[in-house]
């Protein structure tokens, strides 16, 4: 593959993993959130899977990303690229883990439905289930991609196949993710979560356009220097 056409499959796949990602958890999150707890679940299992396959969709388009740029960060440092490829796999890896965990919940809400368990087990099982997803969501895409994102942009930067302005834009989107990610690991509630998160998920969107329109442009940053 030219580096042509990887920037627009690469440009295509941001586009995937941001979309599957922010529906696939919405419809996942908007039934263990309610307020029936995990009974919901048992009510709307055919919402929840399909949010599981969308966050698995997520999982293979970020590490088809890492695959397909390798290369070209490489040549600029392949260690910085190594750990790239590295953090986005682990990021699918939650990503895979969470969506086990959820359809352990499905089974688990049918079991109670149909009587099999007390509900002294339900809600201890369901409690640790729903536990491990809520971590493996914190830990995939609010700390493996944000640290993931530092590299990557770092190397884009150095290597000017993209403009310096959007490298510098992902980069400081990247450390305000781990802010972010952080918060949640000590249970911190902010206003602030939606503003740390929001440039770089606009950002991604402004990257995935640009590689589509124009591609990777070694030596050019798109600025004056």
């Amino acid at each position: 593959m030219n580096e042509r056409k990887t920037a627009i499959t690469v440009g295509l796949l941001f586009i995937t993993a941001t979309v599957t990602s922010i529906l696939g958890g919405s419809l996942i999150a908007s039934v263990m959130l309610s307020q029936d707890g995990l009974l919901a679940v048992s009510a709307n299992q055919a919402q929840v899977i399909a949010g599981v396959l969308l966050v698995l969709a997520d999982a293979i388009a970020v590490t088809f990303i890492a695959i397909l740029v390798f290369p070209l960060l490489r040549k600029h440092n392949e260690a910085l690229a190594l750990a790239y490829v590295g953090l986005r796999v682990l990021e699918a890896v939650a990503f895979v883990i969470g969506s086990v965990s959820v359809l352990s919940i499905v089974t688990l809400s049918q079991k109670h439905a149909a009587g099999a368990l007390d509900l002294s087990h339900f809600q201890a099982l369901g409690t640790l289930l729903t536990g491990m997803y809520d971590w493996t969501w914190i830990v995939g895409p609010l700390i493996f991609f944000a640290l993931s994102t530092l590299p990557f942009y770092y190397l884009l930067y150095k290597s000017r196949l993209i403009p310096g302005w959007l490298s510098v834009w992902g980069f400081i989107g990247g450390v305000l993710i781990i802010a972010q990610g952080l918060l949640a690991m000590f249970g911190i509630s902010s206003m602030l979560e939606m503003f740390l998160f929001l440039p770089i998920a606009v950002q991604e969107m402004v990257l995935a356009v640009w590689l589509i329109a124009k591609g990777f442009a070694p030596g050019t940053r798109g600025d004056k220097e």
